[in-house]
Protein backbone atom coordinates (compact mmCIF):
# COMPACT_ATOMS: atom_id res chain seq x y z
CA UNK A 1 0.00 0.00 0.00
CA UNK A 2 1.24 2.86 -1.07
CA UNK A 3 1.16 6.43 0.92
CA UNK A 4 -0.70 9.28 -1.18
CA UNK A 5 0.50 13.06 -1.07
CA UNK A 6 -2.50 14.39 -0.84
CA UNK A 7 -5.98 13.44 1.03
CA UNK A 8 -8.54 12.09 -1.26
CA UNK A 9 -12.13 13.35 -1.88
CA UNK A 10 -13.02 10.58 0.58
CA UNK A 11 -11.21 11.78 2.94
CA UNK A 12 -11.79 15.17 2.68
CA UNK A 13 -15.75 14.46 3.17
CA UNK A 14 -15.20 12.38 6.27
CA UNK A 15 -13.31 15.23 7.57
CA UNK A 16 -15.46 18.21 6.78
CA UNK A 17 -18.70 16.37 7.21
CA UNK A 18 -17.09 15.06 10.88
CA UNK A 19 -16.36 19.33 11.46
CA UNK A 20 -20.11 20.07 10.22
CA UNK A 21 -21.57 16.91 12.56
CA UNK A 22 -19.38 17.74 15.67
CA UNK A 23 -20.68 21.53 15.68
CA UNK A 24 -24.40 20.64 15.00
CA UNK A 25 -23.64 18.28 18.23
CA UNK A 26 -22.34 20.58 20.20
CA UNK A 27 -24.58 23.36 19.35
CA UNK A 28 -27.35 20.74 20.34
CA UNK A 29 -25.78 19.52 23.90
CA UNK A 30 -25.65 23.89 25.24
CA UNK A 31 -29.48 24.51 23.79
CA UNK A 32 -30.47 21.43 25.69
CA UNK A 33 -32.91 21.29 28.86
CA UNK A 34 -30.60 20.68 31.91
CA UNK A 35 -30.87 16.63 32.70
CA UNK A 36 -32.13 16.30 36.07
CA UNK A 37 -33.75 13.41 38.19
CA UNK A 38 -36.69 11.67 35.98
CA UNK A 39 -36.15 13.56 32.94
CA UNK A 40 -37.28 11.58 29.96
CA UNK A 41 -35.76 12.03 26.52
CA UNK A 42 -37.76 14.70 24.53
CA UNK A 43 -36.67 15.06 20.97
CA UNK A 44 -33.36 17.48 22.11
CA UNK A 45 -32.21 14.37 23.35
CA UNK A 46 -33.04 11.53 21.39
CA UNK A 47 -31.62 14.35 18.27
CA UNK A 48 -28.61 14.61 20.53
CA UNK A 49 -27.70 10.99 21.05
CA UNK A 50 -29.08 9.93 17.78
CA UNK A 51 -26.10 12.87 16.04
CA UNK A 52 -23.59 11.46 18.67
CA UNK A 53 -24.12 7.68 17.05
CA UNK A 54 -24.06 9.16 13.34
CA UNK A 55 -20.95 10.64 14.72
CA UNK A 56 -19.61 7.57 15.99
CA UNK A 57 -20.25 5.60 12.79
CA UNK A 58 -18.61 8.05 10.85
CA UNK A 59 -15.31 8.38 12.83
CA UNK A 60 -15.08 4.49 12.87
CA UNK A 61 -15.75 4.72 8.82
CA UNK A 62 -13.08 8.02 8.78
CA UNK A 63 -10.64 5.54 10.65
CA UNK A 64 -10.65 2.60 8.42
CA UNK A 65 -10.55 4.40 5.64
CA UNK A 66 -7.15 6.45 6.90
CA UNK A 67 -6.26 3.23 7.58
CA UNK A 68 -6.39 2.03 4.52
CA UNK A 69 -5.65 4.96 2.70
CA UNK A 70 -2.72 6.40 4.22
CA UNK A 71 -1.43 10.42 3.61
CA UNK A 72 2.40 10.01 3.50
CA UNK A 73 3.28 13.14 6.01
CA UNK A 74 4.03 16.46 4.90
CA UNK A 75 7.93 16.70 3.86
CA UNK A 76 8.38 20.20 4.35
CA UNK A 77 7.20 20.08 7.79
CA UNK A 78 9.94 19.91 9.98
CA UNK A 79 9.89 16.77 11.85
CA UNK A 80 8.49 18.39 15.60
CA UNK A 81 5.59 20.02 13.80
CA UNK A 82 5.01 16.12 12.05
CA UNK A 83 5.15 14.52 14.58
CA UNK A 84 2.64 16.79 16.74
CA UNK A 85 0.29 17.07 13.91
CA UNK A 86 0.24 12.71 14.08
CA UNK A 87 -0.34 13.11 17.69
CA UNK A 88 -3.04 15.31 17.28
CA UNK A 89 -4.92 13.72 14.94
CA UNK A 90 -4.86 10.22 16.82
CA UNK A 91 -6.09 12.21 19.87
CA UNK A 92 -8.80 13.63 17.62
CA UNK A 93 -9.85 10.61 17.10
CA UNK A 94 -9.70 8.89 20.62
CA UNK A 95 -11.65 12.01 22.26
CA UNK A 96 -14.63 11.67 19.37
CA UNK A 97 -14.83 7.99 20.28
CA UNK A 98 -14.68 8.24 24.12
CA UNK A 99 -16.90 11.23 23.71
CA UNK A 100 -19.71 9.14 22.11
CA UNK A 101 -19.39 6.14 23.90
CA UNK A 102 -19.69 7.54 27.57
CA UNK A 103 -22.72 9.55 26.16
CA UNK A 104 -24.69 6.49 24.72
CA UNK A 105 -23.53 4.60 28.42
CA UNK A 106 -24.84 7.54 30.25
CA UNK A 107 -28.13 7.63 28.52
CA UNK A 108 -28.28 3.90 29.20
CA UNK A 109 -27.34 4.08 32.76
CA UNK A 110 -29.98 6.31 32.88
CA UNK A 111 -32.22 3.67 31.78
CA UNK A 112 -33.59 6.15 28.69
CA UNK A 113 -35.20 4.01 26.12
CA UNK A 114 -33.27 6.02 23.07
CA UNK A 115 -33.81 5.71 19.23
CA UNK A 116 -31.91 6.65 16.57
CA UNK A 117 -33.88 9.86 15.06
CA UNK A 118 -37.05 7.86 15.88
CA UNK A 119 -35.88 5.10 13.12
CA UNK A 120 -35.09 2.54 15.58
CA UNK A 121 -34.57 1.94 18.88
CA UNK A 122 -30.75 1.95 20.16
CA UNK A 123 -29.67 -1.22 22.12
CA UNK A 124 -28.77 -0.33 25.86
CA UNK A 125 -25.01 -0.25 26.86
CA UNK A 126 -25.97 -0.73 30.44
CA UNK A 127 -28.62 -1.31 33.18
CA UNK A 128 -30.16 1.90 34.92
CA UNK A 129 -27.86 2.90 37.66
CA UNK A 130 -27.83 6.41 39.03
CA UNK A 131 -24.88 6.51 40.56
CA UNK A 132 -22.64 4.60 37.90
CA UNK A 133 -24.84 7.53 35.41
CA UNK A 134 -23.35 10.47 37.44
CA UNK A 135 -19.90 9.23 37.03
CA UNK A 136 -20.21 8.57 33.74
CA UNK A 137 -21.68 11.87 33.60
CA UNK A 138 -18.75 13.53 34.58
CA UNK A 139 -16.72 11.60 32.12
CA UNK A 140 -18.47 12.33 29.17
CA UNK A 141 -18.46 16.25 30.19
CA UNK A 142 -14.90 16.41 30.51
CA UNK A 143 -14.51 14.41 27.42
CA UNK A 144 -16.76 16.90 25.85
CA UNK A 145 -14.41 19.60 27.14
CA UNK A 146 -10.96 17.75 26.45
CA UNK A 147 -12.52 17.50 22.61
CA UNK A 148 -13.07 20.65 22.39
CA UNK A 149 -9.39 22.13 23.53
CA UNK A 150 -8.53 19.92 20.72
CA UNK A 151 -10.48 20.85 17.97
CA UNK A 152 -9.44 24.49 18.80
CA UNK A 153 -5.62 23.65 18.89
CA UNK A 154 -6.16 22.21 15.71
CA UNK A 155 -8.08 24.73 13.78
CA UNK A 156 -5.55 27.52 15.54
CA UNK A 157 -2.74 25.42 13.98
CA UNK A 158 -4.49 25.27 10.49
CA UNK A 159 -4.98 28.89 10.63
CA UNK A 160 -1.55 29.93 11.43
CA UNK A 161 -0.59 27.44 8.41
CA UNK A 162 -2.75 29.22 6.54
CA UNK A 163 -1.72 33.09 7.40
CA UNK A 164 1.15 32.99 9.30
CA UNK A 165 3.26 30.49 7.41
CA UNK A 166 1.68 30.57 4.67
CA UNK A 167 3.27 26.87 3.51
CA UNK A 168 -0.05 25.84 1.68
CA UNK A 169 0.13 22.80 3.87
CA UNK A 170 -3.95 22.93 4.56
CA UNK A 171 -4.54 22.94 0.52
CA UNK A 172 -4.45 19.04 1.12
CA UNK A 173 -7.57 19.45 3.00
CA UNK A 174 -9.34 21.82 2.09
CA UNK A 175 -12.28 20.91 -0.61
CA UNK A 176 -11.28 21.25 -4.74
Amino acid sequence: MTDRLQYGTTAKVFHWLSVALLLVQYLIGWLMPDIHRGLKPGAPMTLHISSGILILLLIVFRFAWRLTHPVAPESSLPPWQRMSSEAIHWLLYALVLATTVTGWVFASFRGWGVSFFYLFPLPMLGSENAAAGESIDGLHQAMEWALLAVIGLHAATALVHIFIYRDRIMQRMLPG
